[in-house]
Order: structure tokens, then C-alpha cells, then sequence
């Protein structure tokens, strides 16, 4: 899998002092299915607490773009994105979901916690 890294970017938590939750949702993200080649079509559900950073969100949009022509299982490509925002961002709790749209009559969801507990969702 590729690294995308390099696209993020960042900027400082304006308030660094209290704990506040930031989603952001991508709900037309696509990468390809590493069998058959074909589109896989995803919501993609992220959530943090920021630590010292915070993401930006044009780079996060090309960053999510990136993955148009990657061939990765559901479940790699969504621990890629979790491992990558981790890195990046030292958040104090993340949670990354996946909701992949119905390919062959079945459904796929994968979610990453980080830190993440009940009481923040």
C-alpha cells in the first residue's frame, strides 16, 4: 500500500486545553477491490480529539482521493487511514468507521479505536 502521508497537513489546536470532538465524514470515498479491480464504494466516519493538531481539511480531502485507484481489502485500507491520521496527529482518542456499500449482497463495516470509548460516540 501506498504512503500517502505527505499529502496531510496540519494546523495547531486552538484550544488545546479542552477535550471536543471533531467528525468529519466522507461519504463518497472509493478505492478499488484488489480481486476483481472493480470500484468499492465507502462512508467514511472519522472521529477525534485533538491533541496538538488538528487536520486540515483540503489535504484530507486529497489524501482521501488518493485511494481512487488502490486496490486494498476493507480492512486494510481502513487501518491504513487510522494508522496515517494516528501518526500525523497524536490525537488523545480517534475513531475511524468504514461503512462499504453492498458488493455481492453483503455489507462491510470496520471500525479503528484509538483510545475510544463508549461515552464519545
Amino acid at each position: 500500500m501506498t504512503n500517502n502521508l505527505d499529502i496531510l497537513e496540519t494546523f495547531d489546536n486552538p484550544n488545546e486545553l479542552r477535550d471536543y470532538i471533531i467528525k468529519i465524514t466522507t461519504p463518497e470515498f472509493t478505492c478499488l477491490c484488489p480481486k476483481t479491480g472493480q470500484p468499492d464504494f465507502a462512508e467514511i466516519i472519522l472521529r477525534y480529539i485533538p491533541n496538538q493538531y488538528c487536520i486540515e481539511l483540503k489535504s484530507y480531502k486529497l489524501y482521501m482521493h488518493s485511494y481512487r485507484s488502490l486496490g486494498a481489502f476493507h480492512e486494510a485500507i481502513t487501518n491504513k487511514i487510522a494508522d496515517d491520521l494516528i501518526a500525523l496527529l497524536n490525537p488523545r482518542k480517534l475513531s475511524l468507521e468504514a461503512i462499504f456499500n453492498v458488493r455481492g449482497g453483503v455489507y462491510t463495516s470496520v471500525s479503528v479505536n484509538h483510545n475510544w470509548d463508549e461515552r464519545y460516540s
